[in-house]
């Protein structure tokens, strides 16, 4: 039984990776610019900076695992649980404790929707990388010669 041919991705476009890199440092700024710039306790940044690092994990993870199974590599199913488990929780522990903070309702907004752009966009991120070196694998080696490892013997 002959196995399926396995298809190379196709390269992503510069002003997709463009796109996708701007989107994760935007969103990452704004996050981290907001926290800067609240007043709020340092115990409360530090709970949102830990939310956030831990979704922006979470969702690599997350996108590495469902792509590796794609791939067939392996990948258990106990780390595709914990990595999808780590990134409702992220959701979770953030939406809960936006819902519950002293914030206006436009300072909320702005907390959530940078958080959802990183991890949106990190995921286009990690995707990119992914796509960048299946394509690079997949090109013929160059057709330009090696130099040699050691230099002629001397007459």
């Amino acid at each position: 039984m002959d196995q399926p041919a396995q298809t190379v991705p196709a390269r992503p476009t510069g002003a997709f990776v463009g796109a996708s890199w701007v989107a994760l440092g935007l969103g990452t700024s704004l996050f981290f610019i907001g926290l800067y710039n609240a007043s709020m306790t340092l115990a409360e940044k530090g709970f949102y900076l830990a939310v956030f690092l831990l979704g922006i994990f979470a969702a690599v993870s997350v996108q590495k695992a469902v792509r590796d199974r794609a791939e067939d590599v392996p990948v258990t199913g106990v780390y595709l649980g914990v990595a999808w488990s780590m990134l409702l929780a992220a959701v979770v522990l953030l939406t809960v404790g936006l819902w519950n903070a002293d914030l206006l309702l436009s300072e909320k907004g702005f907390y959530g929707i940078g958080f959802a752009m990183s991890l949106f966009a990190v995921v286009a991120v990690q995707k990119n990388v992914r796509d960048l070196a299946a394509a690079r694998d997949a090109e013929p080696p160059t057709a330009r010669p090696r130099p040699p490892l050691l230099p002629p013997p001397a007459a």
